[in-house]
């Protein structure tokens, strides 16, 4: 019972946190429905664009990704399908961008509460440290995931104030290999519609998602149960 008054001050405190970590879950669902059907009605949108509107795209994706406004396989999808392979490059620099800005977004909304308030209990904080030492492999494994949004990913991460530039850079390398996937599937449609609806890689695109799922979810299990051991010794030590 005791738990019971921490958590509801834990709630309050980072109230607008997690509103906003709601939203990056629910927002992209919505809108990429929503750009479906913009597609669908306006196919050649986005066909034969000159280096400025193609420049100009992907600063938009950057925008639109950190906001959580279109998913990153909804982006690969269209972009294989529209560009081809010579705007993969841009693909990966928007990811990076598109982290970068939902990172500092993060920490604009939450100004570091959720951290100072973990940081009142010991274990807490000693466990916040041990995935800050490991954040090369939480932040891959996190990306690695074609489940895990990204925009959520780059809010928990900037949340638990891993390195900034470690976050870029680790963020890039765990997107490419379902980057490249999906960017694939795209290059290989005959239409827009039906790939964005089922984008169906046959029966070794499905074994390697569900590959990519759980080195995801097993690496993230091994690092966390790492972390908590070391996290708890050395709290039993410093008692």
């Amino acid at each position: 019972m005791k738990r019971l008054p921490i958590i509801r001050t834990f709630i309050r405190e980072n109230a607008s946190t997690f509103v906003s970590m709601l939203l990056l879950v629910v927002v992209p669902v919505v809108v990429s429905s929503t750009l479906a059907v913009v597609l669908y009605n306006y196919q050649d949108l986005l066909t034969d664009l000159s280096w400025v509107e193609m420049l100009l795209y992907f600063t938009v994706i950057s925008v639109t990704m950190a906001l959580a406004l279109t998913p990153t396989t909804f982006v690969a999808l269209v972009s294989g399908f529209y560009l081809g392979w010579s705007g993969f490059t841009g693909i990966v620099v928007s990811y990076g961008i598109a982290a970068l800005i939902g990172y500092s977004l993060a920490r604009i909304i939450d100004h570091g509460k959720m951290m100072s308030f973990l940081n009142r209990f010991e274990k807490a904080r000693i466990l916040m440290q041990e995935l800050r030492n490991q954040s090369w492999s939480l932040i891959i494994l996190t990306r690695i995931s074609p489940v895990l949004p990204f925009a959520l990913m780059n809010f928990v991460l900037s949340l638990l104030q891993v390195d900034r530039q470690r976050f870029i850079i680790a963020s890039i390398i765990g997107m490419l290999p379902r980057t490249l996937f999906f960017f694939w599937i795209g290059t290989q449609a005959r239409d827009i519609v039906s790939v964005l609806q089922d984008p169906d890689a046959g029966a070794g695109g499905q074994i390697l998602l569900i590959s990519l799922i759980v080195i995801s979810i097993g690496g993230l299990y091994f690092l966390f149960d790492r972390a908590l051991k070391r996290a708890l010794r050395k709290a039993a030590e410093k008692s």
